[in-house]
């Protein structure tokens, strides 16, 4: 599950911890949720969106981690299952509601 292969890529690469989805308890002050957002199979090679986000105490640190996730996900085709890894987009995305501090990189993985 390409899902499980991503968590435990980003958790062995990163300094934060990464989840499927956000911690109810106790969250730190700095963490990274993956999200798959789309997929797709051809020839019996399969594509997926991911949609990571971080999280962090300022927005200056959440675009730090966010570039440290980027480098990441760019270097995740050194996965045996990983063909293809490719930014399709990053922006801040600042939950306003509860001024959570977070950036969000979408991107586009070619994989079997």
């Amino acid at each position: 599950m390409i899902e499980e292969t991503i968590l435990t890529y980003l958790n062995s690469e990163l300094t934060v911890p990464v989840y499927m989805e956000e911690p109810k308890k106790n969250p730190p002050e700095a963490y990274v949720v993956i999200e798959k957002t789309g997929s797709g199979k051809t020839n019996h090679i399969y594509s997926s969106t991911f949609a990571l986000k971080s999280y962090a105490k300022s927005l200056y640190e959440a675009a730090r981690l966010n570039e440290n996730v980027k480098k990441t996900m760019d270097n995740a085709i050194a996965l045996g299952d990983i063909c293809s890894s490719r930014l399709n987009s990053d922006y801040n995305f600042t939950d306003t509601t509860t001024k959570t501090y977070r950036y969000q990189a979408v991107y586009d993985l070619i994989h079997y």
